[in-house]
């Protein structure tokens, strides 16, 4: 029997999540979406990551780009950006290959290190869900930023896992109650491709569809 997609949250969603929570819910619940020129440049660099029918060898190193993942224990499901497999005797087979293999996992963004600990999350996700995929254990990954051209090793401590948990847990509650979190102004609204759907400067809560609903309907008995 096929496993049931429907109730799987996007691992992607963890960075709007953890960015604004009244973010995540615009995108991923009320399904509205606005495009600025940093996430278009975002999403030029992962096509040019991507290639899911692309195993790179590099010696006795193998390069998975574009790897679908998925947790059927949190429900979440996504794609690793590059995932790079060591020859190890400790790690796991691996199909059409000889040998076992240690999985490492990176993730490429645009920009430079984040310090809300975003990206982290994310990355963190994508390593439970192949550790749940291959039965296996990844200790540590690594975030790769264009800006700075280097990479940053992350620690998948326990407390970093727990958080995923825990936003992923929040972020299915939201999602079964299709409730919109109000919005808090920041300094981080006025880069966010959704500041003017999200309205965040109103006072009175009202989500963001209904918003523009009654937008349209006013602009249409002019």
């Amino acid at each position: 029997m096929a496993n049931d997609d429907s109730d799987l949250l996007m691992i992607s969603g963890l960075k709007h999540f953890q960015f604004c929570r009244r973010r995540w819910a615009l995108v991923h619940i009320e399904q509205l979406w606005e495009e600025n020129v940093l996430t278009l440049e975002g999403h030029y660099m992962h096509e040019r990551v991507h290639d899911d029918s692309f195993t790179e060898a590099r010696g006795a190193v193998l390069l998975s780009r574009g790897m679908p993942v998925r947790s059927q224990r949190l429900k979440i499901t996504g794609v690793c950006d590059m995932v790079e497999l060591y020859k190890d005797e400790d790690g796991v087979p691996i199909q059409g290959r000889s040998g076992r293999w240690r999985l490492y996992p990176v993730e490429y963004k645009l920009g430079q290190p984040d310090v809300q600990g975003a990206d982290a999350l994310q990355l963190c996700a994508q390593a439970m869900c192949l550790e749940e995929m291959f039965v296996t254990d990844i200790p540590e990954a690594a975030l790769y930023y264009g800006k700075i051209k280097r990479r940053q090793r992350i620690m998948l401590t326990d407390e970093l896992r727990q958080k995923v948990k825990d936003s992923v847990a929040e972020m299915h509650q939201l999602m079964i109650k299709g409730y919109t979190p109000k919005a808090k102004m920041g300094k981080a609204c006025k880069n966010c491709s959704l500041e003017e759907i999200c309205q965040p400067r109103l006072t009175k809560q009202v989500s963001a569809s209904e918003y523009n609903r009654r937008a349209f309907h006013e602009e249409d008995g002019q």
